[in-house]
């Protein structure tokens, strides 16, 4: 009989019981179902062997691998063996794209940044080759500036005065000033997105433009009744042919001046007269020259348009040839 056994029979049995049939040994048991069965604390300096069937503890250290989204393991420990850990559903660190993820960053941050980035203080630079907005730059902020190298982009709007360098190309609802000037590139030119351009300035250096006063002509057949278009010219030359020929007038602005040229045929006589918007001193329509190809000047001022009827101011030079 071993010491074992005999310290068995002696102890009492609900403290200290030895199947030696089953070969096992149980401390605060009665029917050990183990070789060691325990009912209470085991306390040891050291444990060895397999704890792959231990329960109820925390794993500590060891960690499986995976993929997607993880949540990373953060203790309070900061030296020796890590027996417990929590998990921040803040933090996590997706292994597909070994991208690490949190809700707010602290401190210096350097390497490749994507998506959203914002803030009331401190500045944001580095290469534009590396430093990339994923999606988009909504949130962009910053105090006082922010300086970039280069914006890219379909649309951008701005409010206040925007200061610029080198465009390639403005779209302005308002008016747009160069101080130093504006220049067009070889074989360009400036066009209307409507039906008028207007533009301010000097304008001394515009080439192939029609300047000044604008001309029309008019080769009346004989008998016929000539509009004249005050919109459209300031001066205007008929050449008349035999017959009777009859002068009217639509459009024209107030204060504006014209001249009318008018040449009679080589051969036969053209007969001029007047509709009653030209008003000449006196009230008498002057006698026009007739034939051999002499010339005769009519000069007016428009004193009214629209409503009332139109009324030109006009005095006549007769035989300039």
């Amino acid at each position: 009989m071993t010491r074992a056994v005999t310290l068995a029979e002696i102890a009492d049995g609900a403290i200290l019981t030895v199947d030696s049939t089953n070969s096992r040994i149980g401390i605060g048991s009665t029917q050990p179902t183990e070789k060691l069965d325990v009912v209470g604390v085991v306390s040891a300096t050291s444990f060895s062997g397999s704890g792959a069937n231990l329960t109820g503890i925390t794993a500590g250290a060891t960690l499986s691998a995976g993929s997607g989204d993880q949540r990373v393991v953060v203790t309070s420990l900061t030296s020796g063996t890590m027996t417990s850990a929590a998990t921040d559903a803040e933090l996590t660190y997706n292994s597909g794209t070994n991208t690490l993820s949190a809700t707010t960053f602290s401190g210096a941050l350097t390497g490749n940044v994507t998506g959203n980035a914002s803030g009331s203080s401190g500045s944001c630079s580095g290469n534009s080759a590396t430093a990339t907005v994923a999606t988009n730059a909504q949130g962009l902020t910053g105090t006082p500036d922010i300086s970039v190298r280069n914006i890219t982009g379909v649309a951008a709007t701005f409010t206040g005065v925007l200061t610029y360098e080198d465009v390639t190309n403005i779209d302005s609802i308002g008016v747009v000033t160069a101080r130093a000037g504006v220049q067009v590139g070889s074989g360009q030119s400036f066009g209307a997105n409507g039906p008028t351009a207007i533009y301010y300035g000097d304008g001394s250096n515009l080439t192939g433009i029609a300047a000044g006063i604008s001309t029309t002509k008019y080769s009346p057949t004989a008998n016929a009744v000539i509009n004249i278009g005050l919109s459209t010219a300031q001066h205007h030359d008929l050449t008349l042919t035999a017959g009777i020929t009859t002068i009217t007038c639509s459009g024209g602005v107030f204060g504006e001046s014209h001249s009318l040229v008018l040449t009679q045929p080589s051969s036969g006589i053209a007969t001029v007269g007047f509709s009653t918007f030209f008003l000449f001193p006196s009230g008498a329509t002057p006698s026009m020259s007739e034939g051999g190809s002499k010339v005769d000047l009519v000069s007016f001022v428009v004193k009214r348009v629209g409503a009332g009827g139109t009324q030109l101011l006009a005095s006549a030079g007769l035989n300039y040839n």
